[in-house]
């Protein structure tokens, strides 16, 4: 049976005349598109055209759910209320539902940024708040969320499908977390290197983690960031090794 994995970067997230990542280079090489929705990166009229390349390259395409935080790019944490979280979230995926309309294409998961995506691993009030807010808008929609971490599980008792993701650069932990950016050796930057462990997750189940040892990791997703440098070629070397090993990179929603 082909083994097949879905390939998935932030994008979306340039604002007016400053520019974030390389959208058009990095839909070359992905399956799936996390689009920003406003609150922690991306104009509307950047947004739309992402989304327009998106379509063109046959990307499937996602929310970007976030704080509202665009000075600190959502990366700082808010201990928001539920019930604001929510309308929040809910404004988020509605407004990429309008744009995505207009460019010919369709919102078809939700994947939380940054500090947002981090606390609702673990924070069972938070990661309940945006649960509620996917449910409210379309049932339907998968949430993307850590491998391994809780958030997964309260999803599915919500009756929500839910997309385990795994990180190319990032480093784990022996019990599957990932190692801060604080810490040495958190991010990874030889893209063979890369390649290699992403090739070891599929096949293996798990990666060696930063003490040593073989940690299980069960994805369906692996995040390949596109906004810093060497990314591209970083994200190219995964795509080229894994079809080389006779991996095909496929959407998760085309699997399901």
């Amino acid at each position: 049976m082909l083994k097949t994995i879905d390939l998935n970067s932030d994008l979306g997230e340039s604002f007016g005349q400053w520019s974030m990542g390389d959208d058009a280079a990095i839909l070359n090489l992905v399956s799936s598109a996390n689009v920003a929705c406003g609150f922690h990166a991306g104009s509307p009229a950047g947004i739309l055209e992402t989304l327009k390349a998106a379509y063109a390259q046959g990307v499937t395409v996602g929310a970007h759910v976030a704080y509202p935080d665009l000075v600190g790019f959502g990366r700082r944490n808010m201990d928001i209320a539920s019930d604001e979280l929510t309308a929040d979230v809910i404004y988020q995926i509605g407004a990429l539902q309008g744009l995505a309309h207009a460019a010919g294409t369709e919102v078809r998961y939700v994947k939380p940024h940054g500090a947002l995506y981090n606390t609702i691993a673990y924070n069972e009030r938070q990661a309940l708040a945006v649960i509620d807010a996917i449910l409210a808008v379309d049932p339907h929609l998968p949430l993307v969320g850590l491998a391994g971490s809780p958030v997964l599980q309260w999803a599915q008792q919500k009756g929500l499908k839910t997309i385990a993701e795994a990180f190319a650069d990032r480093a784990y932990h022996a019990d599957g977390t990932l190692v801060s950016r604080r810490e040495a050796g958190s991010v990874l930057h030889d893209a063979q290197q890369v390649a290699e462990r992403m090739l070891q997750l599929i096949t293996e189940g798990g990666v060696q983690s930063i003490e040593g040892k073989f940690t299980p990791i069960q994805a369906d997703s692996i995040c390949v960031h596109g906004d810093s440098p060497g990314a591209i070629a970083m994200a190219s070397q995964i795509r080229t090794f894994l079809e080389a090993q006779g991996i095909a990179i496929r959407s998760f929603i085309s699997r399901q």
